[in-house]
């Protein structure tokens, strides 16, 4: 399954870090609908970025799952391969 790294450039004004663990546990919530799993997330509270990493058939059905479950959808989704 293909890996993607979403990135999100700012976060909506005022949100802090617990709103996006908020939103990720929506996503969590109906991920399985669209064959999705997000694995991981990193917020950058300063700069206003999100980062998730996320398999997924492919980057639309990653996008749907937060369109869905919570309307904050990536400005960018990079498929990337692990290292190790």
């Amino acid at each position: 399954m293909p890996l993607f790294m979403d990135v999100h450039d700012s976060l909506p004004e005022g949100a802090t870090a617990t709103d996006v663990a908020g939103a990720h546990e929506a996503d969590l919530r109906i991920q399985a609908q669209y064959g999705v799993t997000y694995h991981r997330y990193w917020v950058d509270e300063q700069s206003g970025k999100v980062f998730c990493l996320v398999e997924a058939p492919t980057a639309e059905d990653a996008a749907t799952v937060h369109r869905e479950a919570h309307g904050l959808v990536a400005d960018h989704i990079h498929e990337v391969v692990e290292g190790r």
